[in-house]
């Protein structure tokens, strides 16, 4: 169902109630509140007084191993039906910042991943004086029991939905309470594997650009040596945590092999797969010595046809094997990752040369 026909739906079912949103802005009874009179206020983290106007998560991402410098991007999930889950609840805000929040200002903030709330009232009804709120949840109209002063006294946090996909509507129950140190028993709570599959979205890799020789230019029928040193690759971890609670995860992305696409029909890969593995020492192939001109490399490419004025497109991606591990106990394998780069490679033909 969309926002609009859910918005439709819940001012049928609903009418006037003490606290009714439609299209993702909140109404109440009695005169409305302006919702656009200043600014929505900054994000912040669980420790700033302040509601965030757009939802992000809190999250927080550190690389515990693996190079930082130099070029690189994000991994590609082998499995195409993969991906990290759409959205999932987080620890937002104490009684205490939720109240300064209510009671100060405008108070526009958002209320869910898709619903926002602007004016004090639809805050103070709900969290202070325990008016019931009503969403639409899963296809169905929920009420929401009130909560009284905030739950001011209390050990705990009030949670909210967050949404990686802006198309999921799975996480829109209205900011609720959990006590400290326990996860809600809701549908998209979050686990360690949670953070595992957030950290594989933060793991960055370096760029796949491989040694060659010849290196200006490949010769008909001759092969081509393709290698990386030693060291090149290494292990990249990434650890996810989520302030106000104990789950971590550690996302491991490991170089396993190299595969080459040599970019046109008219060539030939070693091995014939194309498939690189990496070496014990962490290289790949072997590096060219004078005299191997007419041997066939471990890992290499030989074009079978000159490129005319347009170099050929020389592809090697790095195949990145993914493991995780995380609080509790809990661990596991995900999808293999990708990472490839191109490189031009322009192809003469000459009946005999020099090395």
């Amino acid at each position: 169902m969309t926002p609009a026909r859910r918005a439709m739906g819940w001012s049928a079912a609903l009418g006037a109630t003490a606290v009714l949103w439609t299209g993702g802005i909140a109404h109440a009874d009695g005169p409305a509140e302006d919702t656009t009179a200043s600014t929505p206020p900054p994000s912040g983290d669980a420790n700033d007084q302040e509601v965030s106007a757009s939802v992000t998560s809190r999250i927080k991402v550190s690389q515990m191993s693996g190079p930082t410098g130099g070029n690189s991007g994000t991994i590609s999930s082998t499995d195409v039906n993969w991906e990290p889950p759409p959205c999932w609840y987080e620890p937002v805000y104490t009684p205490e910042q939720l109240k300064k929040f209510s009671e100060t200002g405008v108070a526009l903030g958002q209320v869910s991943p898709h619903t926002s709330w602007g004016g004090q009232k639809l805050w103070t009804d709900h969290y202070r004086d325990s008016k019931d709120a009503y969403n639409y949840e899963d296809e169905s109209l929920v009420t929401r029991k009130g909560y009284e002063n905030y739950n001011l006294g209390k050990d705990g946090y009030f949670w909210r939905g967050v949404a990686r996909d802006e198309d999921s509507y799975d996480c829109e129950r209205v900011m609720f309470w959990q006590d400290a140190g326990e996860i809600p028993d809701e549908p998209n709570a979050p686990t360690a594997e949670t953070l595992a599959d957030y950290a594989y979205d933060k793991v960055k890799v370096p760029d796949t650009k491989v040694e060659l020789k010849p290196q200006a230019k490949s010769t008909v029928n001759l092969p081509t040596w393709v290698w990386l040193d030693k060291g090149t690759f290494q292990d990249v971890k990434v650890r996810a945590e989520l302030p106000n609670t104990d789950l971590w995860a550690e996302t491991t992305a490991k170089p396993v092999a190299l595969h080459l696409e040599p970019g046109t029909d008219d060539a030939e890969t070693f091995p014939a797969s194309g498939d690189c593995q990496i070496n014990d020492d962490g290289s790949i192939g072997t590096p060219y010595t004078k005299g191997n001109a007419e041997k066939t490399p471990p890992c290499g490419v030989r074009y079978l046809r000159a490129t005319n004025g347009k170099p050929y497109g020389l592809s090697a991606s790095v195949t990145w094997q993914i493991s995780w591990e995380g609080s509790g106990g809990t661990g596991g394998d995900l999808p293999n990752g990708t990472f490839e780069t191109t490189q031009d490679m322009n192809v003469q033909e000459i009946q005999s040369i020099n090395r």
